[in-house]
């Protein structure tokens, strides 16, 4: 199992690249960034200048979405950064959660989603696609490659990441959510004639090393109430108790009042304080380093291949300090 971070594009920007510099530097592998033009800078002008700056990190968004770029734009900027540096970046998309809403849209459909999925991997790679009537192609990409990942949650999601996905970006620490989500997606990937064993599993979620888990929690509250507005979808689709989705992933919500996006992936968020500690604990890693070990070995035994951290909290330097020297050679093999 690997590891990357979270980061937001806050200003100054070079802040953001000074954390993925140490990142880099301390042996993670990924560093990926929220995608929401409106409550924070491009993310694409950064990967540049962090890809430039570092040796071996693959950057890229968790998670764009279909609706905010044209996908020939999505595909040209990836296929950009590759040439310009080697193959160093990853998609991570999804239906479309704070980039949309803030703006008052709505999410991609699945079937949106499913089709963007193809035409900006084959688009990055070199690969000619239909968009309408006419064929398209990037004739300057030479020995391109692009992994895709998708977000989801909900089963037909998950069914969809394993039908046209590189992998599935499972946004919860939760052992149970995860064993459930990934065999969903693994076995839509066999059923559609694909290697599950090929399928990757990248769980992402906030860390924080420490032993006051009172303020670790308040920290870390936040996360609950962001999956919340993901969860809140679902339920609206399937009902609560229809038995397609773990209750343990979407009983919690009973007292969600909204959401805002102004405090979006931040702690304190004043919108999710109907997150229980207990959500807390099994979404997010937290506690001393033991705790953090023994969470990360259910996740690897579960096949999860990568474990992004979330670093929206007040020690983000702390956190990759405690993972680099106590947590990744742990899981170097």
């Amino acid at each position: 199992m690997n590891f990357g971070v979270v980061l937001q594009t806050d200003p100054p920007a070079r802040h953001v690249v000074g954390l993925a510099q140490q990142a880099d530097s301390l042996g993670f592998g990924h560093v990926w960034t929220f995608d929401s033009p409106v409550l924070w800078q491009e993310p694409y002008v950064i990967y540049s200048q962090i890809l430039a700056s570092t040796r071996s990190v693959v950057v890229g968004p968790m998670v764009t979405n279909p609706l905010t770029r044209a996908w020939e734009v999505t595909a040209s900027a990836f296929a950009t950064l590759n040439e310009m540096y080697g193959n160093r970046t990853v998609c991570g998309i999804g239906r479309g959660d704070s980039a949309v809403r803030v703006q008052g849209g709505k999410p991609a459909s699945l079937a949106t989603l499913g089709e963007a999925i193809t035409t900006i991997k084959d688009l990055a790679e070199g690969r000619t696609v239909m968009r309408g009537e006419t064929p398209v192609r990037l004739p300057w990409v030479d020995d391109g490659h692009l992994e895709v990942m998708m977000a989801a949650y909900g089963p037909r999601a998950l069914e969809l990441a394993g039908q046209k996905a590189d992998g599935l970006i499972l946004q919860v620490g939760d052992p149970f959510i995860v064993g459930w989500a990934a065999g969903v997606a693994r076995a839509a990937a066999e059923k559609a004639g694909r290697d599950p064993a090929r399928f990757k599993i990248c769980v992402a979620a906030p860390a924080y090393v420490g032993d006051d888990l009172a303020s670790q929690r308040d920290q870390l509250r936040w996360f609950g109430g962001m999956v919340g507005n993901h969860v809140a979808d679902i339920v609206e689709r399937y009902g609560a108790s229809a038995g397609a989705v773990p209750e343990a992933l979407t009983s919690y919500i009973a007292g969600r009042r909204g959401y805002d996006y102004s405090h979006h992936g931040k702690a304190g968020n004043p919108t999710t304080d109907f997150v229980p500690d207990e959500v807390v604990d099994r979404f997010c890693v937290l506690g001393p380093v033991e705790a953090h070990l023994e969470r990360l070995n259910e996740l690897r035994a579960l096949g999860v291949d990568q474990f992004a951290i979330y670093l929206m909290h007040d020690d983000q330097e702390g956190t990759l300090r405690s993972y680099a020297t106590e947590i990744l050679p742990a899981f170097a093999s």
